[in-house]
């Protein structure tokens, strides 16, 4: 829930493993660095129905007694973490019950950003992968969700992210996002419009590319005047938009890509490159859904 002083949380889905700290420690990081206070979030999915003998106490109720002895445990752990790591950070913790998609794309409507790892978040005999929890979530969330899958890191200087640039209203907003954080944390940005050449080509290549480089200028204008702080380099590339993206993420601090948009990447829809980024990039992924009142 939003504070009463207007600051939205960073939200984050809490694995059980405490070997698994990868996506709590990013997200307490980013509270840290951007003055806000952290949700820790640890969900698990509904108990299953199952037979018992007479007398004993319905599956539910004993599920209910273990959710809480044990997502408290998980929980008091992870706050722990987290004072230890950024002792100036306001922490809370959540401890839900349902499908930590929903729990988390729930949390999303008063948040800043929700992050999850790579890991499973549900109890622990039930895996869910990133996608599994990931795509689900972002379809639904109501902010950015950054999937973490190793510490952020850069082996080049200057620091950057990457953002994918598609022309379509989904890839203006994530423009938007990548030029806020780049801000935030004073690194530069690098704009990628990835152009996938047709099956069947192109009668006129050069005129094509052209087009590209237009619809790519046209979406960072205007952001750059609003952020002269960020330096911007931009390029049009040929490629497959999964691997280009994929090649770039590996000396960025972040790959920021748009949700659901259609355009440049030759009538492939966003999402589906979003889905192969999320799998294949070698930093953390921003996923920024649109907003249509945008």
């Amino acid at each position: 829930m939003m504070r009463t002083d207007g600051r939205k949380p960073i939200v984050v889905g809490v694995d059980p493993d405490p070997d698994k700290r990868v996506a709590l420690a990013w997200a307490a990081d980013e509270a840290d660095r951007r003055h806000l206070p952290l949700t820790l979030v640890y969900a698990q999915g509904e108990p299953v129905p199952g037979f018992r003998e007479k007398g004993s106490p319905p599956s539910w109720e004993k599920w209910w007694e273990e959710l809480h002895t044990t997502g408290n445990d998980v929980l008091e752990r992870a706050s722990a973490f987290v004072e230890s790591r950024c002792p100036d950070v306001e922490t809370s913790a959540v401890l839900s019950e349902g499908h930590p998609a929903w729990v988390l794309a729930e949390h999303s409507h008063h948040a800043t950003q929700v992050v999850v790892g790579s890991w499973h978040l549900g109890a622990a005999r039930e895996l869910f992968s990133s996608a599994a929890v990931a795509l689900p979530l972002t379809a639904h969330a109501a902010c950015p969700v950054v999937v973490v899958r190793e510490p952020e890191h850069t082996t080049q200087q200057p620091p950057y992210l990457v953002v994918g640039v598609d022309g379509s209203p989904h890839s203006a907003a994530a423009v938007d996002f990548a030029f806020e954080e780049a801000s935030s944390r004073g690194t530069g940005l690098r704009a990628l419009y990835v152009w996938h050449t047709p099956l069947l080509g192109v009668l006129d290549e050069g005129a094509t590319l052209q087009e590209c480089r237009r619809l790519l200028s046209e979406t960072v204008a205007g952001r750059t005047a609003a952020h002269p702080e960020v330096e911007l380099r931009h390029e049009v590339m040929k490629g497959h938009p999964v691997q280009e993206l994929t090649e770039a993420s590996t000396h960025a601090l972040g790959l920021v890509v748009g949700m659901r948009g259609r355009g440049g990447f030759s009538g492939m829809r966003l999402g589906s490159v979003s889905q192969g980024v999320l799998h294949h990039a070698r930093c953390p992924v921003f996923m920024v859904p649109y907003k249509r009142e945008r």
